[in-house]
Formats: structure tokens, sequence, C-alpha cells
């Protein structure tokens, strides 16, 4: 695979690796997994939420085999970009060698919602949504960046 072949690796951090870092790596797989590789981490890793994986698959992307995983096993590897999004991962987010581009997008955390299953699913899904929207901006943005 030449240089200009070679995908962009993505890291997604959060706290508990469980909603939104998953639906974001969930997400650019989607959307544009042919020019990205996708990878999320949490600084203190838990489970999947099944509401999670739930609204997700309800726009046609599976994260149901994704596991919650902790940065620490992320440490060796190179990555392009880091993208936080939750306030806590990007206070506690460690340095990553090689460069790395940090951005913070910060999104809240549907796993604190509160309420009827239905009112927590809505939370879900207003934060798919705009976590999709993010990373179709991601996307575009390095589209049109480098021309390809």
């Amino acid at each position: 695979m030449s240089e200009q072949e070679t995908k962009k690796r993505v890291l997604f951090l959060c706290t508990g690796n469980s909603c939104r870092s998953q639906m974001a790596e969930g997400a650019l797989r989607k959307i544009a997994g042919d020019r990205f590789e996708a990878a999320s981490a949490g600084t203190n890793p838990t489970q999947i939420n099944p509401m999670a994986v739930r609204v997700m698959a309800e726009i046609g992307i599976d994260i149901s085999e994704q596991r919650s995983k902790s940065v620490v096993e992320m440490m060796g590897e190179q990555f392009d970009y880091v993208v936080t999004v939750c306030d806590h991962a990007r206070e506690a987010c460690p340095v990553f060698p090689g460069g790395a581009t940090k951005l913070h997008w910060s999104f809240d955390d549907p796993a604190s919602a509160e309420g009827s299953e239905e009112e927590r699913l809505e939370v879900f899904r207003r934060v798919r949504d705009e976590i999709v929207a993010s990373v179709r901006e991601f996307v575009i943005a390095r589209h049109l960046a480098h021309g390809s």
C-alpha cells in the first residue's frame, strides 16, 4: 500500500469506552472506513452499553462486536488523530507519541440519562446523531484538506 493509500488512524477516547467513543468508532468505520482506521478506548473502561448498541443498529451501524478497551492498550500504537469525546478524557488524555493531532468533541454522557427507557433512548439517539454529524464533518474536512 502506498503512502497515499495508507489509512489515517483515529483513536476516540472517553472515560468508560461504553457509549460515546464506541459510537464514534462505529460511525467512522461506516462513513469512511475506506479512508480511516478507527479505534476507541477509555481512561477507565467498563463495557459497551446495550443502549449504544441499540441506537447505532437503528441507523444501520453494528457495534455489537466492539469491546471496551483501556487507553493503556493503545499506548504503543501510532495514531494520526486522537479525539476525546468527553471532558474527563480530555483532562486525563495521555500524550501519544508520533505527533497525533488532538481534537476534542464534547458530548453529553447518555449513560447518565435518567427517566423511562424511552426517555433514556431519546438521549442516546440525540448524542448518537451529534456524534455522527461530527464524524461526517471530520471526514469532509480531511477530504477537502488533502484533496482526496
